[in-house]
């Protein structure tokens, strides 16, 4: 194994745990949705709390990619419009980019604080769970995306290339 600074290897480690749980988020939403089928074509008892399960959960799955999409530069990007700058160009609008996609990251993590803070007194109506837990994927990818910015550009100042973690 090539030698990687520690703070690379808890960004890897965070992107296998994240790709990891969003894996596990879609395989209980594809049951959610099964069981909601089975309820009612076979019980004739539809289960309300499955639908409402699975909208949670793809907003935790999603949240998850977009995070682990980030750190491995799956995003979108003009990367044909970069690529026509002279060297010196390039690697610093490479560096604004990332810094911008960790203020992106940044302003997810407030928004979402505020919308849960706003809305953790109120109750799902199909599940026993607050309200505001609808943002608390829009906070944990808006941290992990900061974190994961922040090694793009670390890595670009030390001419170094981050390796997506599940390589």
């Amino acid at each position: 194994m090539r030698y990687a600074p520690l703070y690379t290897r808890f960004c890897a480690a965070l992107s296998r745990l994240a790709l990891g749980l969003a894996v596990v988020g879609l395989v209980a939403v594809i049951l959610c949705v099964q069981w909601q089928v089975f309820g009612r074509y076979v019980m004739n008892d539809t289960p309300t709390w499955a639908e409402a399960l699975a909208m949670l959960l793809v907003l935790f799955v999603t949240a998850f990619g977009l995070a682990v999409g980030v750190r491995d530069t799956g995003h979108i990007g003009l990367e044909s419009m970069v690529a026509l700058l002279p060297e010196r160009w390039r690697h610093r609008i490479e560096i604004l980019i990332h810094a911008l996609v960790g203020l992106f990251g940044a302003l997810m993590v407030h928004g979402g604080w505020l919308w849960a803070s706003a809305k953790w007194n109120e109750k799902k109506p199909m599940l026993p769970v607050p309200d505001g837990i609808d943002y608390v994927p829009l906070v944990i990818a808006g941290v992990l995306i900061v974190l994961f910015s922040i090694e793009h550009i670390v890595a670009l100042v030390q001419g170094k290339v981050v390796e997506p973690a599940w390589n």
